[in-house]
């Protein structure tokens, strides 16, 4: 029988599974549809699941926005990420995409000395620096401008991402966490469709399973992401998020016949690295607090909008660490 720590692994490896199936979903629909229509639909998928398990609870009351202006950044912002990783699945392969948004929790290091006013040592400044090398190897001109634009809306995406992360620690010191994603996921639809209006393609009848996919694996991967946090500590599970790179090449090779590039698989293997050592750092450091607070199953975390569940710890962690 596995233990609850291998069991939680377990969870968290089939959940991204899960999470980069969607995207393959994603992929598929970005080639029929305009990147801020995908991103609608992505979001009206959503809503419904999010909404459901309120209402079942009878906690309409946790819904209550306290911080509008906060809201609204993390809206303007989730319609970047999502753009950005659907105009970047749109020209890349899923495995490409991946290697450079996966530089989201780098990102978010960074970042967080300015706008937190938090410190990094030296270690984890390297570790970021390093990180941001590999990507700028895959961000490399080739001789095909589609892919370089693909790599650059991803990094964009990334980017956006981590300023989404660092506004949900503000945000989680005033409202719930179902109040954070309900209204990061309406706004996100509300403006994205705006955007999206006037280039508005009719969907296909035979696209509607799609979208009926993509909202029933949404909550798939959310319930079994949430189960993984709830069952182990977040250093435990979070190094296992990164197996999304395995599973956008699996899915590569299956759906659309293709490998990523060396070059992409240096600059990711690097990104992954650091990464890790960022994790296993903050791990160590954790420890020590831990021995004078243990560790308390997590509430309910998890991604709702995030395009790629490798960087969901992100916003995971700051809820965490947030009063």
């Amino acid at each position: 029988m596995l233990s609850p720590r291998l069991r939680a692994i377990a969870t968290m490896v089939v959940a991204v599974a899960v999470f980069s199936f969607m995207d393959g979903i994603l992929k598929l629909l970005a080639a029929h549809y305009p990147p801020m229509q995908v991103a609608a639909l992505r979001g009206a998928t959503s809503l419904p699941f999010t909404l459901l398990p309120v209402l079942l609870a009878g906690r309409l009351r946790d819904l209550r926005p306290r911080r509008w202006p906060m809201h609204l950044l993390r809206g303007v912002l989730s319609v970047a990420v999502l753009g950005g990783f659907i105009y970047a699945v749109r020209v890349l392969s899923l495995a490409n995409a991946y290697s450079v948004f996966l530089s989201a929790p780098l990102i978010v290091a960074a970042l967080s000395v300015p706008l937190l006013r938090e410190r990094v040592d030296w270690r984890n400044w390297a570790a970021i620096l390093v990180g941001l090398a590999g990507v700028l190897v895959m961000l490399r001109p080739t001789a095909s401008g589609l892919s370089t634009f693909g790599a650059i809306a991803a990094l964009i995406g990334a980017t956006a991402y981590a300023l989404s992360a660092i506004a949900v620690r503000v945000l989680t010191r005033s409202d719930t966490t179902v109040s954070v994603v309900f209204w990061t996921v309406g706004l996100m639809t509300v403006f994205s469709s705006a955007i999206a209006a006037p280039t508005w393609v009719p969907i296909e009848h035979a696209h509607w399973i799609w979208l009926l996919g993509l909202g029933l694996l949404a909550a798939t991967g959310q319930y079994l992401l949430t189960e993984a946090f709830r069952s182990a500590p977040p250093s435990v599970v979070t190094p296992f998020e990164y197996t999304a790179l395995l599973w956008g090449v699996a899915i590569d090779r299956v759906v659309w016949h293709v490998l990523p590039s060396l070059r992409t698989c240096c600059g990711g293997g690097i990104v992954i690295a650091s990464g890790l050592y960022l994790i296993w750092h903050q791990r160590r450091r954790s420890e020590g607090e831990s021995a004078r607070e243990p560790w308390q199953p997590a509430a309910e975390k998890g991604r709702m909008l995030a395009p790629s569940s490798t960087v969901a710890v992100v916003a995971r962690k700051q809820e965490e660490d947030s009063p």
